[in-house]
């Protein structure tokens, strides 16, 4: 008779323990494939437990597959070597981030994390709990497809006063994060259409798109924008661009540019172009560029925004704008898409919208980062740095370029200054292949970098040069 001890089961119940015991049994050989295991009433009072426990054991064990029953004679080890075998992976570490997001840099200049005492905490906490106490029903039902309607009436506005976008509500699909959004769009203009991105620009990008097994290439710019010719040689339907404010070159595409742009897109209907307005509420001298939407009479530009930059890159909603026209044909294919932002989110950035507070933190956040990027100017015109180092694209948005005058590869530099506590970006990391004259230029992203650490930063920079 076999037999078990029950002596120490730690939290399992008695009928769990039996079945680990006889699974374990089973699957070492110690019981073979047909073997007749012990009725109930003599197993259980061998082992001194109820019948019960035996009946729960042999029945998790037949749902199982490790044991089968034959009616009047009795339970039997089935055959596990026709079962299909789990396999053993190894998890391997060294693609697996687990940290706890903690920068080893006592500065940054490439993160685009915000500053935590900046955010809007206190009204933030205001607005979630007036709409615990007074509106939980609509927290608690679920939103269209593409969004609330508040959120997407605030947007609405927003777009209307600040970038002069004159849209309906209907047009604006509100999503987590822009990747989601590319995601949808692939789907709505077709898998078989031939994407492009700026060369040089932001690589997740073009990761994204590939990921979705389409055909992505890679555009030239020029120094005002997207290159119309090359464009055209690549047979390119739709087109990802940043034309207010170019990541990571800083250009602004001028007038002329984009008028070619939309012209381009208007020789044929299956070209559109996805206008990335990224980091384009913090220009900090002179008037906002308006928008390549604004201007569009064709129905040609696909406008994406987010709430990454304005607000913290942890607040994961982002929203896109579709052409009147794309509006029937995304609800009749992707209806069944559930909206990916909690309401609760939506329903606190619509008022956090509507209410004027947007807009206040929005001119907050821009004196302060003009004050920071001036406080880093004076910084690098008052040391020694400023001898081997030039300075451009400062005026627009939250990172400017500096060239300097060094002997070292740009790697070598890098490596350097991350020795040195110090994490950098170049220019030329950014291109598919690197032209010699982007050579020695990297970017100076100062969102996250603290004021206290900005002389610092700068005497380590020149100190790395030699």
């Amino acid at each position: 008779m076999i037999t078990y001890s029950f002596t120490d089961i730690g939290s399992d119940s008695l009928y769990i323990h039996l079945y680990k015991c006889l699974k374990n049994d089973i699957l070492n050989g110690t019981l073979y494939a047909g073997e007749k295991l012990p009725s109930k009433r003599s197993f259980a009072k061998n082992l001194n437990v109820s019948v019960i426990t035996i009946e729960n054991a042999y029945a998790q064990l037949i749902a199982e597959g490790y044991v089968y029953s034959i009616p009047k004679k009795g339970f039997f080890v089935a055959d596990i070597n026709s079962l299909p075998l789990k396999e053993t992976s190894v998890l391997s570490m060294e693609n697996v981030q687990l940290s706890s997001g903690k920068s080893n840099y006592f500065a940054d200049f490439t993160s685009n994390q915000t500053e935590s005492k900046y955010f809007p905490f206190s009204i933030w906490a205001k607005l979630t709990r007036e709409l615990l106490t007074h509106n939980q029903p609509e927290l608690l039902t679920n939103p269209p497809c593409g969004g609330i309607l508040p959120l997407r009436k605030a947007i609405a506005k927003h777009l209307k006063d600040f970038r002069n976008i004159l849209v309906s509500p209907e047009q604006i699909i509100i999503g987590a994060g822009t990747e989601y959004l590319y995601g949808l769009l692939i789907q709505l203009l077709g898998f078989d259409k031939r994407y492009a991105v700026e060369d040089p620009g932001y690589s997740k990008i073009s990761q994204i798109y590939k990921s979705h097994c389409i055909s992505c290439s890679f555009v030239s710019i020029d120094s005002f924008g997207v290159n119309i010719p090359d464009l055209e040689r690549q047979h390119i339907d739709i087109l990802h661009l940043s034309p207010s404010h170019h990541f990571p070159t800083g250009t602004v595409m001028p007038i002329s540019r984009r008028y070619e742009l939309l012209a381009w897109a208007a020789k044929s209907d299956t070209r559109y172009i996805i206008e990335d307005d990224y980091d384009s509420e913090y220009r900090l001298n002179g008037q906002p560029i308006p928008a390549l939407q604004s201007i569009d009479i064709q129905e040609k530009v696909i406008y994406m925004n987010t709430f990454t930059k304005t607000l913290a890159s942890t607040v994961r909603i982002s929203y896109m704008v579709l052409p009147k026209h794309l509006v029937n044909i995304f609800y009749s294919k992707l209806y069944f898409y559930s909206c990916t932002v909690s309401n609760f989110e939506q329903y606190i950035l619509a008022r956090f919208i509507s209410e004027g507070y947007f807009e206040k933190h929005i001119n907050r956040m821009r004196n302060y980062y003009h004050q920071k990027r001036d406080l880093l100017l004076q910084a690098i015109e008052n040391s020694p740095l400023a001898a081997y180092a030039t300075i451009s694209e400062e005026n627009a948005g939250l990172h400017f370029l500096l060239k300097l005058k060094i002997t070292l590869s740009d790697q070598e530099f890098l490596q350097r200054m991350e020795q040195s506590g110090i994490k950098l970006s170049s220019l030329s990391q950014y291109y598919q292949t690197s032209p010699d004259t982007v050579n020695h230029i990297f970017i100076i992203n100062y969102s996250f970098v603290s004021e206290e650490s900005i002389e610092k930063a700068i005497q380590t920079i020149y100190r790395g040069l030699f």
